[in-house]
């Protein structure tokens, strides 16, 4: 069993920062591709920020330049630094990979609990 748990989540006024983590456990052979999601109800999620197991990263045009994401593939954890957080930036936030649990398996999607995020005054 593959389990993804998320941390770092919670209330922060307009400007301020949160970091968010979200650490793989389990039967795991490779971590490809890693990444957050957010979804707001009654919208769709949405993708935020991906992160390659070479450290190649991609982000929606909303949060460059103030999100930053990053891994640490010795403790299978990726991180999402949000700096001057706007109202808009409120959302469940979710973290996914792609895991691959044994070489002769195939790459498989794993996702977070999520966590909350507001950024409210």
């Amino acid at each position: 069993q593959v389990r993804l748990v998320e941390s770092g989540g919670g209330l922060v006024q307009p400007g301020g920062s949160l970091r968010l983590s979200c650490a793989a456990s389990g039967s795991i052979f490779r971590i490809n591709a890693m990444g957050w999601y957010r979804q707001v109800p009654g919208k769709q999620r949405e993708l935020v920020a991906t992160t390659t197991s070479g450290g190649s990263t991609n982000y929606i045009d909303s949060v460059k330049g103030r999100f930053t994401i990053s891994r640490d593939n010795a403790k299978n954890t990726v991180y999402l630094q949000m700096n001057i957080l706007k109202p808009e930036d409120t959302a469940v936030y979710y973290c996914y990979a792609k895991i691959q649990r044994s070489w002769y398996l195939g790459t498989d999607d794993y996702w977070g609990q999520g966590t909350q995020v507001t950024v409210s005054s």
